[in-house]
């Protein structure tokens, strides 16, 4: 609750300014390669009309009433005065902890990601919306339980710099999505530079919005299970 005026600002502007930067670039690219699916100047303008006249609103009437009601209160008290932080073993590195949590809720969504590419991609019919539910608790469930599992391993360690490292170990997903995207661009016929700006692009952008989505799941997994934790913890 420091900043935020500037969490306010970034969440109505971020994510929503980095989307429709790229995509007004990529469109653009679009219209001069006489794209049929380029999409029309007044279709950007009602975007913007969305974005500005509607989703920014809410986002501050929406922070305005949230910052009204009580801070989250926390089981334990910590102390002001950092403790060092012991070395921690090998597995317990950022290049690990994002490798291992990232392939394993890619794993689950796997074989409907290639049915969804190739929807978005070869004009291929997808009809199976009631698995693709599915698969989307199973994506948000294994995100969690990865999270919380390296949570856990990382507070053994003494180590509790958890908020971003969760953050990242279930958002690495986004990466092994973005990854097999090259492998799944070799299905494509790219005869022109514009194919590879406007897939990669498109895919960036995908994959940009999952690493925020699935970061969050860690994030709240992680301050839901330090929470039930440390309010276990009986102190005489």
């Amino acid at each position: 609750g420091k900043s935020w005026q500037r969490a306010t600002t970034l969440t109505a502007l971020g994510f929503p300014g980095v989307a429709f930067t790229l995509f007004f670039m990529m469109d653009l690219l679009a219209v001069s390669q006489d794209s049929t699916d380029a999409v029309p100047f007044t279709t950007m303008i009602v975007l913007l009309v969305l974005w500005f006249g509607i989703s920014t609103p809410l986002v501050f009437f929406g922070a305005y009433f949230g910052y009204k009601q009580d801070a989250i209160e926390f089981p334990v008290n910590t102390s002001s005065i950092p403790r060092q932080i012991p070395d921690q073993p090998w597995f317990m590195g950022i290049p690990f902890t994002l490798a291992i949590g990232g392939i394993l809720p890619f794993g689950a969504c796997f074989v409907e990601l290639y049915f969804i590419l190739a929807s978005v991609w070869m004009d291929q019919y997808y009809y199976v919306f009631g698995f693709l539910l599915l698969v989307y608790f199973i994506l948000i469930i294994t995100c969690a339980e990865i999270t919380v599992l390296f949570c856990y391993f990382q507070l053994c360690g003494e180590n509790y710099h958890w908020w971003w490292r969760s953050f990242c170990t279930s958002g690495s997903t986004a990466l092994y999505v973005f990854f097999y995207s090259f492998v799944y661009f070799k299905q494509l016929e790219a005869n022109s530079f514009a194919t590879y700006v406007l897939y990669f692009g498109y895919m960036g952008l995908v994959s940009f919005g999952l690493f925020i989505m699935t970061g969050s799941i860690g994030v709240f997994s992680s301050l839901w299970f330090n929470k039930t934790i440390f309010s276990s913890i009986k102190i005489d």
